[in-house]
């Protein structure tokens, strides 16, 4: 079957699969075909489980080969030794390769083999005639996974030990490896029994951290590494008393074995606040913004100076979330926690004390310090959603998230007053089972809220949402002066300035007096000054331009003693 298959003289076992054979049904016996190149396939004895190898996998098998009349060939079980290759490879007939990774463990099944999926034309003399259809009783004895990580043949994995779960660790986690390296003739090239490393970050070689990448907890792998991914053209050069020379462009073997890791999480989209996972927590659920937490908790600086502990005396420290009643890394971090985990916070300065000198308990926190905190989640109760809440109680709620957003607002924390104004909104949005005073509360809140958050959106240059907001605004109260002077506002950042004179004027028709509006007018007609002043110069450049091309024109006419229409014409 191919260069790498020997073909020894035969000893038939045929007879050891009639007892199961009659103990399967009569369908089960039936021969069936595989694919379209005339392959048959029919099952003697019934395999476990569901999974079968597939290409790349080493798999061990016993079987006989036969001629259709019956003549043996070959038989595994002659050399009582299983004959192991990896599958789809090319190590054996294709036949082979076609059939077996329909199997299942265990299972033995009958193979009707067509010459073009066996040896062909030519056969394999002296046993195997010319055109010769074949027959194999094949055994699938057990395989062995093999991945190709990297999907080019570079990094092959071949799984000694499965491991736990089903999770494996991602680029920003800290994993804990043994690792062994090896050359293929068996040299020791590198050991370490434990080392501690950010995946991404790397060890050894790039292959670890791409093989560990597709790892469980316990898992034991051994790597077949290309020179691409261990050391390449250069090789690499003792560096210690363990490690030994690895020579350009050589191929490594390396056992790796993945022990622990520590799930690093990215608790803020600039990645300011990170988060390891020290001990996981219990279920699935988090706190929710308002959510009354408990918590025990140390902070530290990076020297190790300990400035708060907090939560280990008989009670645990208690806060609300999202309230401004700590640090904002602290705050949002315990977002992402379940009961009972115990997490490392690494804050950075924007969410934690800021530019400036702070005093903690006592020890004084520097400015610009970045803060570490371990934290245990011990327990928390959530902010009733909406669905639990009476209708005064949504109303009240949205209340007090309005003015919450409003004191975030003041303190120039735009982000988070906007967060608060769209959960303010998010209680009273659907108002059907009001009463008729309770929603002309709600329509009060409404509006306040939209244009706060307008308000806010115009501080974060969003000026497109802003009007959007300030539309919905209107909406509902056509003479709104606050909706139509912000809009008016975004409308001159996006320089849409015959839209905002429209709503300036609009407002001065409802109160003549507003100061604000008046002023926002006059930068209005200085902008209209600016831009039409632009545009003179604009037109006027052009307009210079055009002159001086025609002067060109007219300048080569006269040295041609033709005009340039007719220089044109005469080419063509």
């Amino acid at each position: 079957m191919g260069e790498d298959f020997e073909i020894p003289n035969i000893a038939g076992k045929f007879d050891e699969s009639e007892e199961e054979n009659d103990k399967m049904d009569v369908k089960d016996r039936e021969e069936k075909e595989i694919g379209k190149d005339g392959l048959k396939k029919k099952i003697v004895k019934e395999g476990d489980g569901y999974e079968t190898p597939i290409y790349g996998d080493e798999v061990a098998v016993h079987y006989v080969g036969s001629l259709l009349d019956g003549t043996r060939f070959d038989s595994s079980y002659d050399r009582e030794m299983p004959f192991k290759f990896k599958l789809g490879l090319g190590h054996v007939i294709q036949g082979w390769d076609d059939g077996i990774k329909t199997m299942k463990k265990g299972e033995k099944a009958l193979f009707t083999i067509p010459p073009a999926l066996a040896y062909g034309e030519s056969g394999s003399p002296p046993t195997i005639p010319p055109n010769s259809t074949l027959q194999f009783e094949i055994e699938l004895l057990l395989w062995t996974k093999v991945k190709d990580i990297c999907k080019d043949g570079g990094i092959l994995k071949t799984i000694l030990t499965e491991g736990e779960g089903w999770q494996t660790p991602k680029d920003a986690d800290e994993v804990l490896v043994k690792y062994e390296a090896r050359l293929e003739d068996g040299i020791l090239v590198s050991k370490s029994d434990e080392v501690e490393f950010i995946v991404k970050d790397g060890c050894f070689c790039p292959a670890v951290s791409r093989a560990v990448k597709t790892m469980k907890k316990g898992e034991k792998s051994l790597l077949a590494v290309k020179p691409q991914y261990a050391f390449g053209e250069n090789g690499m050069e003792a560096a210690g008393d363990n490690e030994c020379l690895v020579p350009p462009n050589t191929i490594l073997q390396i056992t790796l074995e993945l022990i622990s890791w520590n799930t690093i999480s990215e608790v803020t989209t600039d990645k300011k606040v990170l988060k390891k996972i020290l001990k996981e927590g219990e279920g699935y659920d988090r706190p929710n913004d308002g959510a009354v937490v408990q918590v025990k908790m140390i902070g530290k600086l990076e020297d190790g100076s300990v400035f708060v502990k907090r939560g280990y005396d008989e009670v645990p420290f208690e806060f609300k979330v999202d309230e401004e009643q700590v640090i904002e890394g602290l705050d949002r971090g315990v977002q992402t926690m379940k009961k009972g985990e115990v997490a490392l916070l690494t804050i950075h300065p924007e969410y934690a004390f800021g530019l400036t000198e702070t005093h903690q308990e006592s020890v004084t926190v520097p400015a610009s310090s970045t803060v570490f905190y371990t934290v245990e989640l011990v327990s928390f109760e959530k902010e009733k959603d909406t669905w639990e809440l009476t209708t005064q109680e949504k109303i009240e709620t949205s209340r007090r998230k309005k003015e919450a957003g409003n004191t975030l607002f003041k303190k120039q924390k735009y982000e988070r007053a906007l967060k608060r104004y769209e959960k303010a909104l998010s209680f009273i949005e659907y108002d059907s089972t009001f009463s008729e005073d309770e929603k002309k509360q709600a329509r009060v809140l409404k509006i306040s809220c939209n244009l706060n958050n307008a308000a806010c959106k115009l501080k974060l240059r969003d000026y497109k949402q802003a009007v959007k907001l300030c539309t919905k605004v209107l909406d509902a109260d056509s003479k709104n002066v606050k909706a139509l002077y912000r809009r008016a506002q975004a409308y001159i950042r996006l320089v849409d300035l015959d839209l905002a004179e429209m709503d300036i004027k609009k407002a001065l028709e409802i109160d003549p007096d507003n100061r604000d509006v008046k002023l926002e007018y006059k930068l209005l007609k200085e902008k209209v000054k600016e831009y039409n002043k632009k545009d003179a110069q604009f037109y006027g450049n052009i307009f210079t331009k055009m002159n001086k091309l025609e002067h060109l024109d007219t300048a080569n006419g006269a040295r041609n003693k033709e005009p340039v229409s007719m220089t044109i014409d005469s080419k063509a």
